[in-house]
């Protein structure tokens, strides 16, 4: 049969192309995110002294660690979702319930923020008003981007995710720059910058919504709004149930999918931030920014990462939707065989050069970068971010809460490693740590990935 013979077969070649240039486009846009990123600390750095430059670098860290804890389990929820429906061909719904869960965590974190406003204050910005406003401020506005994102990655709308990330960080990098040249100054006017950013992002929503036709809707007539309800009466009500199972999304499904992401997100930022927190209550501030350092080795390359979360994702659930196993398989190693190069590449090079670029790029606060240690880490890495591959696969299959044990068990035996004696050497203590956590995550997940298809099946929606 020829190629224009086999509709089907086009339409599917003509979706992974889509899919391919769509992550490509993301990539550039997130990877454009992190340079941008990179800068606006580097001028704040230079262009601050020491205690002010702390106080906006620990607030950059507090927002965005409650950003990704909040915030991502919406996201994740609106794209596989989304996803899903338009695989399997289903009406669009209502976002009503993603909507609600997301301004309840919102609702809960500015209730809590509000009545710590002076512990938050004195502990964390040493009693600066304006940070801490900023930070309640941009905390709120990034419910809005993040539901964003999650409704152009489900969407698959690629091109605007990276346009809406991108115009993020080059505006919040506008305000450091303008402390640079002296046109401002102070730690305020560098990171009010922060609080802008999620407003200036959200400047795509109104172009995606013309362009999908939300805004450009012309009026149904008679037979068009009728028709529907007519073939529905006929077709039976299995059909009907069909479509709403597949079509809609209860608040208790969406809940219980929204807590397992929630308890992932937190299970990776203490992955990521625990050690040094650790470390900075054992040892003291000096050590424990060495350990910040050693560990911008993961950083990074889940910064970029992010690219391929946000279009895998919606991609494996659209694969699981139509039931192609050969094709989700297909893309989960290809994912996993990409990764294992760039960890090897890695680790190569950390044992070549890995402290003199250390010690070049981040400095070494006195303390000695060891190349073991470094090779491990990225080793760690990239267990890190196989894991990642293979928790979207879980998210796909509607195993986000096995997921989630996976992810809080391995967090658990890493902040108690860490926290222990066990090794004399704190540095080593974390490497070893890190690493061992990522492989024991990365085993878990490949266990749950490898399990049969009905093991945790989908709840129906009701609602």
């Amino acid at each position: 049969m020829s190629a224009s013979a086999d509709p089907a077969g086009s339409a599917d070649t003509a979706k992974e192309g889509s899919y391919g240039s769509g992550a490509r486009i993301l990539t550039i846009g997130i990877a454009s995110t992190g340079i941008f990123t990179f800068a606006y600390l580097a001028l704040a750095s230079h262009s601050l002294d020491k205690t002010a430059y702390g106080r906006v670098s620990l607030l950059w860290s507090v927002m965005f660690v409650i950003l990704s804890v909040i915030y991502r389990p919406i996201e994740q929820l609106l794209s596989r979702t989304i996803a899903d429906r338009r695989a399997r061909g289903a009406k669009s719904r209502s976002l009503r319930v993603p909507a609600m869960i997301q301004a309840a965590f919102a609702a809960t974190f500015l209730i809590v923020a509000l009545a710590l406003r002076p512990r938050i204050e004195k502990s964390l910005f040493d009693g600066s008003s304006a940070l801490y406003w900023i930070l309640v401020i941009g905390v709120m506005a990034y419910a809005g981007s993040y539901f964003a994102r999650g409704w152009l990655a489900g969407n698959e709308r690629f091109a605007l995710y990276g346009s809406l990330v991108f115009l993020e960080s080059t505006s919040r990098f506008l305000f450091a720059l303008l402390a640079a040249i002296g046109v401002t100054h102070g730690q305020t006017a560098v990171s009010v910058g922060m609080a802008v950013a999620p407003f200036v992002s959200l400047c795509v929503v109104p172009f995606a919504l013309t362009r999908s036709g939300v805004m450009r809707r012309r009026p149904v007539s008679y037979a068009e709004h009728e028709a529907p309800a007519i073939e529905a009466a006929f077709e039976g009500p299995a059909a009907a149930q069909a479509e709403e199972a597949s079509g809609d999304l209860s608040m208790a499904h969406g809940a219980r999918f929204a807590v397992s992401v929630f308890g992932i997100m937190l299970a990776e930022q203490a992955l990521m931030n625990a050690a040094v927190l650790i470390v900075n209550a054992k040892s003291g501030a000096a050590l424990a920014g060495f350990v910040f350092n050693v560990l911008m080795i993961v950083r990074a390359p889940l910064q970029l990462f992010q690219a391929v979360q946000t279009s895998i994702l919606p991609h494996l659930a659209g694969l699981e939707a139509r039931e192609s196993a050969d094709e989700f398989a297909h893309a989960i190693r290809v994912t996993v065989m990409a990764i294992a190069g760039f960890e090897g590449l890695c680790a190569v090079g950390l044992l070549a050069i890995g402290p003199q670029v250390m010690s070049a790029a981040l400095g070494d606060k006195g303390f000695t970068y060891q190349r073991g240690g470094l090779a491990l880490v990225a080793v760690g890495m990239g267990f890190h971010l196989v894991a990642g591959t293979l928790n979207q696969a879980a998210l796909a299959r509607h195993r986000a809460g096995l997921s989630a044990a996976a992810w809080l068990l391995s967090a658990a035996l890493f902040v108690g490693w860490v926290a222990s004696s066990v090794m004399s050497n704190e540095v080593m203590r974390v490497e070893v740590g890190y690493a061992g956590a990522a492989f024991i995550l990365c085993c878990l997940l490949f266990a749950l990935y490898r399990r049969p298809a009905d093991v945790e099946a989908p709840v129906p929606a009701t609602a």
